[in-house]
């Protein structure tokens, strides 16, 4: 089973968790796009919240309503996917860019479903770097304190996040407690989040592998 084949059995069984008629958070990201392709395949009826224009622009496109969060309450479940997965169902995400709404979005959601395949399952958090968003003008601050905690940030050149904001993907970051980690870079002046969801985890981790789905 080739990396597309193991995204779509994971966005397939993502479906279980989606009801006709609700309001869903959806992410960003390939194993995201797998998941609204099937979505619209199926003829699911629901509204959405995205959490990046991308995949709002992928929903519109399919046909599939999309909301602004802040003229609805609370969002059913969050299906989106990640760039490393622990079995604590600790994240890191943000490869996309977009995980301050994906933050956003999954703190107004009652279930966080994460859909991935089994490359991006690991033991420990932080061979993928760490994406931090940040204001532009603490850049190089937040780097400087980056470094002071034993990472290598590099800035995402020629990126600016749907916010208006830049990215430092940190190498090299032993994170031994993510939700520590977590906390500690968040609280830097000039953060605006940093891509680990391990405060709030994931509820749900659908993982796809060659032997099918694995529910984690």
């Amino acid at each position: 089973m080739n990396a597309d084949q193991k995204k779509r059995t994971a966005a397939i069984a993502a479906l279980e968790y989606v009801q006709a008629g609700s309001i869903i958070g959806i992410g960003t990201g390939s194993t995201v796009n797998a998941f609204i392709d099937v979505l619209a395949e199926r003829g699911i009826g629901v509204k959405t919240v995205s959490s990046s224009v991308a995949s709002t622009a992928r929903l519109q496109a399919a046909g599939i309503e999309t909301l602004e969060l802040n003229d609805i309450g609370e969002i059913e479940v969050y299906i989106d996917g990640a760039d490393e997965a622990t079995s604590q169902r600790h994240l890191i995400k943000g490869g996309g860019g977009a995980l301050t709404r994906e933050k956003i979005v999954a703190a107004a959601s009652k279930r966080f479903v994460c859909v991935v395949d089994d490359a991006k399952l690991v033991d420990k958090l932080g061979k993928f770097p760490l994406p931090v968003e940040v204001i532009p003008m603490a850049r190089e601050l937040i780097a400087r304190r980056l470094k002071a905690l034993g990472g290598k940030p590099v800035w995402r050149q020629k990126v600016v996040t749907d916010n208006g904001n830049h990215i430092l993907d940190v190498h090299d970051l032993a994170i031994d407690d993510p939700i520590a980690m977590e906390r500690q870079i968040n609280e830097l002046a000039g953060v605006v989040t940093v891509g680990l969801f391990a405060a709030r985890p994931a509820d749900v981790l659908l993982v796809g592998t060659d032997a099918g789905l694995v529910k984690i």
